[in-house]
């Protein structure tokens, strides 16, 4: 199937590493062109180097006010166009309530949550119709996941406010959508094994859990990505799409 990616122009945050950067691949894969964005401005040339020639990587933190309009403007100047942006951020800190400190908590709020509000804003108000917003956020919008309190608290909030920029951009014709991924096999998720540890117990714990009883490959997670913000998803608006093997218990 052709997903008509060819020649079009998205943002992908947190781009560097993981699902941003396996979502990334995808797009590049099937035609699109992209501005990746990674904290530190040689790994994020490095990554868009290894991705290829339609892709530029940018360093910018979700937190800064400005890095939304810098973004949009680095597309346009290098390939004449912004189609969309997938807004992926690194996982918050893992523990428990009682451990988790206000900072922390005001630092994911300022990336995880506030970030991605300015982003996803800005974005909209610079898209056209047949644009679309796309959020990486967690199976933890529909179940609390254990140990990642700071996570539980903050993506469903993040996933209403999708749903509600969804209603009032649907009349634009501009599309906003989330993926809802869970054991991906990633650093971060084999960091958050390690916790444990026994990262190799865990592992096997988690999978047992998982109805395909194993973790996704990220290259699984970016072909859902992709499609999601292609055109060939134009019917597609709203919604939240777990990657997870099957592990949500809910519908």
């Amino acid at each position: 199937m052709d997903l008509g990616l060819k020649d079009r122009v998205y943002i992908v945050t947190g781009a560097t590493r993981g699902l941003g950067r396996a979502a990334a691949a995808e797009l590049v894969a099937d035609g699109a062109k992209a501005v990746i964005t990674g904290r530190d401005a040689d790994t994020a040339a490095a990554a868009a180097a290894d991705l290829g020639p339609d892709v530029v990587g940018v360093a910018a933190d979700n937190a800064d006010p400005g890095a939304a309009a810098r973004l949009i403007a680095t597309a346009r100047e290098r390939f004449g166009r912004f189609d969309g942006i997938l807004i992926s951020v690194g996982g918050p800190p893992a523990g428990p309530t009682a451990d988790i400190t206000d900072a922390q908590w005001q630092a994911a709020f300022d990336s995880v949550f506030l970030g991605a509000v300015r982003l996803a804003r800005t974005a909209a108000a610079e898209l056209t119709p047949g644009g679309v917003i796309g959020f990486v956020l967690s199976g933890s919008v529909r179940e609390p996941v254990s140990g990642l309190t700071v996570s539980n608290g903050l993506r469903p909030g993040l996933a209403g406010f999708a749903k509600n920029l969804s209603l009032e951009l649907g009349p634009r014709g501009i599309r906003v959508v989330g993926l809802l991924p869970a054991r991906v096999d990633t650093d971060r998720v084999r960091e958050l094994d390690g916790l444990s540890g026994d990262a190799e117990a865990a592992r096997e714990r988690h999978s047992a859990a998982i109805p395909l009883r194993r973790y996704g490959k990220p290259d699984e997670f970016g072909k859902a990505a992709a499609f999601l913000l292609s055109p060939a998803a134009s019917y597609l608006t709203g919604l939240m799409l777990p990657v997870d093997g099957g592990a949500l218990h809910g519908w």
